[in-house]
């Protein structure tokens, strides 16, 4: 064939593509693919500098995890409120996510659409067919191409499998069963044939994990990225077997593991497309399979050299152990290729104030605006919300939940209280601020911002002489600012990297850092949760998990619990450890994406999004009149929004395509 096309049924139209997508999204490298603007499939893979294009055309599909407008988790889980001018013209944010979480989704126009593709403010999602249909071109033309050695031809390859698979399993994660596209239709494909059929959910589970495993045996894929300079970002080994213990884990979970909900789906052939009929022996073998993944990923990343991060120092002045634990928390998602990062995403630079030119603005919205007062930077706004049901999901500084630590005072929790001296590293000494804001773990401190706290960056680095983030109404940090302040009282402090500064005026030196998709502290709580489904023994599932609280400054589970909790049996019983192992999860991952995926996953979306999101009355300007809890929002949840509609349009145009629960 002179010309390489394909079939793409796409938005229900069957389109006949000769020319290349051209990259438009936000990757690193925004290249052409041949010269003037005449991108074939033709020229891309005549040498290997158009090949090597058409190669960051596959990564340029990788969504914007970090991008608060596109990534629908932090604005429709619990971690964030963001609220809509309908809400507040004072802290209007909005996003994809929020409008699920208001309960908007439809399948008229599906919000975070990533079937068909959406855009969004200045974020745009791509269709992942589109995405997944390019890599199939790739695939199917790079051994064309006379100026590469083949070996080379082999990792790229390794590379765009293993895109391949994480584009359909982003889908699997939205949608549930989708339809695979291992290859693109053929020119002259009927009518007939472009109607396609979701596959069932077993079925999506096991394409994608075979695709994994290409990746895997491909030789010339490395086990980790040897050329740093040049290939940071790009997919390894190392990479494909973490985040495959993330696959089966996902699969083995509740609700992909037997789900009996879904068991009325049925298409046209009469196929419970979700495969609800499973054995309990089979569903434990699925967290026999997960566990054993995530222990091979961890002894090979292990012997790569990765470990959990820790502040290493390299300041002027000395700090204590108490922020240098706090430094060794956030750093370990905000310092930019530290060794605890498995995988992070080139696609999304986190870090400024911007959303151009892949640079997420998260960052900037978790920054108060007048925490440094002189600042009169717009861009700083604090409008990604922490809610008060959230707050208080961090333990006591004894490393228990504040609901089951025997020497917390829960009825004070909105009392007022001054620090004292022995505060000072967390609350300024002397500072009126609410009882739930003392005696914390380090996450807590580490992660959040909240009126009264310290704030350890933007030039202030000496303990003596802290940032203080004053947030009631006539604060520097207060609402008296009109479009730019925060709702709730608390924002994510854990994405700012403390040598992000900010000056007079409107000037600021952002830090950026990609986004990781995937830590070593995620994979081990992954291991830790496989292990505990599958039946094994309280110390090893708990080894794992006490090693990412030793870094967050809390003893080891059995202590903790036995000497505080009101529950000192739950590290005892596979349940209790599972709701520990979650709690972990929910704490330590905080604002990094993954809790909203975590709750549907575990069943519990239901549960936690359906509860009132709360915060301090931020217009008042006395402690007395701040800290009252007030309700700003009661959000939506349904058990239709557990999967995401197919666009109406989609179906109309292919009546084999079964639309999900509830649309």
């Amino acid at each position: 064939m002179d010309r390489f096309r394909f079939l793409l049924h796409r938005r229900g139209t069957l389109l006949l593509f000769i020319s290349l997508v051209t990259i438009t999204g936000s990757c690193r490298k925004y290249l052409d693919i041949v010269p003037d603007g005449i991108a074939t499939i033709d020229n891309a893979f005549t040498t290997r500098i158009s090949a090597e294009k058409y190669l960051f055309t596959c990564y340029s599909y990788m969504p914007q995890q970090g991008s608060a407008s596109s990534n629908p988790s932090f604005s429709a889980g619990e971690e964030f409120f963001t609220a809509t001018s309908e809400i507040s013209t004072d802290g209007a944010l909005g996003g994809v996510g929020a409008n699920i979480q208001y309960g908007n989704q439809n399948a008229n126009s599906p919000y975070a659409d990533a079937w068909i593709g959406y855009t969004n403010l200045n974020a745009p999602g791509r269709s992942l067919y589109q995405g997944i249909s390019d890599c199939n071109i790739f695939l199917e033309n790079i051994d064309r191409v006379p100026d590469m050695m083949e070996d080379e031809k082999e990792k790229w390859k390794g590379e765009v499998t293993f895109l391949k698979a994480y584009y359909h399993f982003w889908l699997v994660r939205n949608y549930g069963p989708i339809y695979i596209m291992d290859q693109n239709l053929p020119v002259g494909a009927s009518i007939a044939e472009t109607k396609v059929y979701r596959n069932t959910l077993d079925e999506c589970f096991e394409y994608i994990e075979s695709l994994f495993d290409e990746a895997l045996a491909n030789e010339y894929l490395p086990e980790y990225t040897m050329n740093e300079a040049e290939e940071l970002g790009r997919i390894n080994k190392g990479i494909v077997l973490a985040f495959k213990a993330y696959v089966q884990v996902t699969a083995a979970s509740p609700l992909f593991n037997g789900n009996t909900d879904y068991a009325s789906i049925v298409d046209n052939r009469g196929i419970a497309i979700f495969s609800p009929n499973k054995t309990d022996e089979e569903k434990r073998a699925r967290w026999v399979k997960a566990a054993a993944t995530s222990k091979e990923a961890i002894d090979m990343l292990e012997i790569q050299g990765r470990s959990l991060y820790t502040f290493e120092g390299g300041l002027t002045l000395p700090i204590s152990d108490i922020t240098k634990t706090k430094l060794s928390i956030s750093g370990a998602v905000n310092e930019n290729w530290n060794r605890e990062v498995i995988w992070p995403n080139t696609n999304c630079w986190v870090g400024g104030t911007s959303s151009s030119n892949g640079q997420s603005a998260i960052a900037g919205h978790n920054w108060p605006r007048g925490l440094v007062s002189t600042s009169t930077n717009t861009n700083f706004t604090a409008r990604l919300n922490v809610p008060l049901k959230f707050v208080q999901k961090f333990y006591t500084k004894n490393g228990v939940p504040i609901e089951e630590d025997i020497t917390y005072n829960r009825n004070g929790m909105y009392d007022l209280r001054t620090a004292a001296a022995d505060h000072r590293l967390n609350i300024r000494e002397g500072y009126t601020t609410a009882g739930l804001n003392f005696d914390r773990e380090p996450r807590f401190y580490a992660d959040l911002v909240f009126d009264g706290g310290i704030w350890f960056g933007s030039g202030f680095l000496d303990e003596s002489n802290p940032l203080v983030a004053e947030m009631r109404y006539t604060g520097s940090a207060g609402s008296f600012r009109a479009n730019s302040h925060n709702l709730t009282g608390y924002s994510g402090k854990k994405l700012n990297n403390y040598q992000t500064t900010v000056s007079t005026g409107s000037s600021a030196t952002a830090v950026y850092y990609a986004w990781p998709v995937m830590r070593l502290a995620d994979l081990y709580l992954l291991y830790a949760e496989a292990l505990n489904e599958a039946g094994g023994s309280k110390e090893e599932v708990l080894e794992y998990v006490d090693l990412v609280r030793e870094r967050a400054g809390l003893e080891e589970i059995e202590r903790s619990w036995s000497l505080y909790s009101s529950r000192p049996d739950k590290p005892n019983t596979l349940e209790g450890r599972r709701e520990i192992i979650q709690r972990e999860r929910t704490i330590e991952l905080a604002f990094e994406g993954k809790g909203y995926w975590d709750l549907r996953r575990w069943k519990m979306a239901y549960e936690e999004l359906n509860k009132p999101i709360t915060g301090w009355y931020v217009y008042g300007s006395t402690e007395e009149e701040y800290y009252v809890p007030v309700n700003l929002y009661q959000p939506l949840f349904t058990m239709k929004d557990y999967f995401w509609p197919i666009a109406v349009n989609e179906l109309q145009k292919n009546e084999n395509l079964v639309q999900n629960f509830g649309y």
